[in-house]
């Protein structure tokens, strides 16, 4: 048996994950995320590798645009199969493909006009990656499966879906190849979450598989072990309402964002917090929200008891889901402490650049980030302390209280990713790691073999392995 195994995204890097196998004359695609740094954001544009009609089937461990961003380009350009996921994930992907599709259109018609402002002459090179009807082709392929079932995707090829507790309907998956009286099995782990996490059951833990590429997002790294998300929140809460000004968070809608409500709605039922307004205002995250709300079944113990005592942190009394761009202006006119949740998570567009213009000039008000805030975005300038900042095009002093709110990652760190490896139900053949910046995948690379003996490499991006 020959299986090939062909890295063409997020292999020394993070984003942009798609991963090929090869056997039997078919092909299976896992993953096909965006590129999303800027070095590698050109792998996007040009042609696919291989022929995207010559693909069976594509894989999709998650709904986060580095695992599916790119999937209506694939379709565009010839790719006819289905694109196995969780429901939650099909669900989720339909949003997430939608707005991407709309932002690279209104980012393309931005471009163009500056062009023609600029009288630059020639044929216009910004035009969408794909359009919103691109998108829209993509979505009847979406083909939901369960979790622990066996599927058959191409000839020779079988999947299962593991649930890798990331975010909602999140998958490892498990891809066995087929070829007379032998198989082989690849385990990819798209992204590993942690268990202890609230809302979600915790990964999927002793999968058998005889290779296995894992992520190294935080490979090289620690969580703090005692980081109390619910006392640090509760004391910013207590003194920004104490001070009479708003708490605005700067938050991502998948996953983030209804984890910033567990908490708060948490502190509410124990009283440690004042019965403030808490605005959700970004329709995405409106919209995942109510995906969480038709999934209990993907719920650990603590949120079924909640949603069983109708103490639901999606539908708490003092929170107000915003939609409209009316109901969002609105906000900024309130008297009082309000808690406001909006998009982006790094401040780089969306409604949160509104109600920063409004609060961060206050010193009474709290800006307080949730994530990691990339180099070069506005909530990294922020964080490191910029005296002022420009958003939407005016400079604003920054005398708001500025705070981040650290333990809310959903990636495991690196011991959390060894213990997700070590608890495999046979040594695997060989340990690829994948998605995660060089020095990152190589640090935990050489962990695996010293604490295991397991052959544990990174690969290179377009680097293509045989497997026996």
């Amino acid at each position: 048996m020959q299986i090939k195994l062909t890295f063409l995204g997020a292999a020394r890097s993070v984003t942009g994950s798609r991963y090929l196998v090869e056997a039997n004359g078919s092909r299976v695609l896992v993953d096909c995320g965006l590129c999303q740094e800027r070095e590698c954001r050109n792998r996007d544009w040009g042609p696919f590798p291989i022929p995207p009609e010559s693909i069976d089937a594509v894989l999709v461990t998650h709904a986060h645009l580095d695992h599916v961003g790119y999937l209506p380009k694939l379709v565009r350009e010839g790719f006819g199969g289905k694109i196995y996921c969780t429901e939650a994930t099909a669900e989720i992907a339909k949003i997430i493909l939608m707005d991407s599709a709309k932002l690279m259109e209104e980012d393309a018609a931005f471009k163009k006009k500056r062009h023609e402002r600029e009288h630059r002459k020639g044929p216009n090179p910004e035009l969408p990656l794909y359009t919103v009807n691109d998108a829209e082709n993509t979505l009847p392929h979406l083909t939901p499966v369960d979790y622990y079932k066996s599927i058959e995707v191409a000839p020779g090829f079988s999947a299962t879906f593991y649930n890798a507790g990331h975010v909602l309907g999140s998958s490892d998956i498990n891809v066995t190849v087929r070829q007379q009286n032998s198989q082989r099995s690849i385990l990819f782990s798209g992204d590993v979450g942690y268990g202890g996490r609230p809302i979600l059951t915790d990964p999927t833990l002793g999968i058998e598989a005889d290779y296995v590429l894992v992520e190294s997002t935080y490979g090289d790294r620690t969580t703090p072990e005692h980081t109390d998300i619910l006392t640090d929140l509760e004391k910013i809460i207590n003194s920004t309402e104490k001070a009479g000004g708003n708490i605005v968070i700067p938050s991502f809608a998948l996953e983030r964002s209804q984890d910033i409500l567990f908490y708060i709605n948490k502190l509410l039922l124990e009283d440690r917090i004042p019965h403030l307004m808490v605005f959700l205002d970004s329709p995405m995250a409106v919209s995942i929200t109510e995906i969480f709300e038709k999934h209990p079944e993907l719920y650990d113990e603590e949120m079924r008891a909640l949603i069983k005592n109708h103490t639901s942190p999606f539908r708490f009394m003092d929170l107000k889901l915003v939609r409209s761009i009316e109901e969002s202006k609105a906000i900024n006119h309130i008297k009082g402490t309000v808690i406001i949740i909006a998009g982006s998570g790094m401040a780089t567009g969306g409604r949160i650049k509104h109600h920063l213009v409004a609060n961060i000039s206050r010193p009474e008000s709290t800006i307080l980030f949730v994530g990691y805030q990339a180099v070069g975005t506005l909530g990294r300038l922020i964080v490191d302390g910029a005296e002022k900042v420009r958003i939407l095009g005016e400079y604003y002093p920054v005398k708001a209280r500025i705070t981040q709110l650290h333990g809310l990652s959903a990636h495991a760190d690196r011991n959390q990713l060894l213990n997700w490896l070590t608890s495999l139900k046979r040594a695997p053949k060989h340990v690829y790691v994948i998605h995660g910046e060089t020095e990152s995948a190589e640090s935990f690379a050489e962990l695996i073999t010293e604490k295991t003996g397991w052959p544990a490499t990174v690969p290179n991006y377009r680097q293509t392995v045989v497997l026996d």
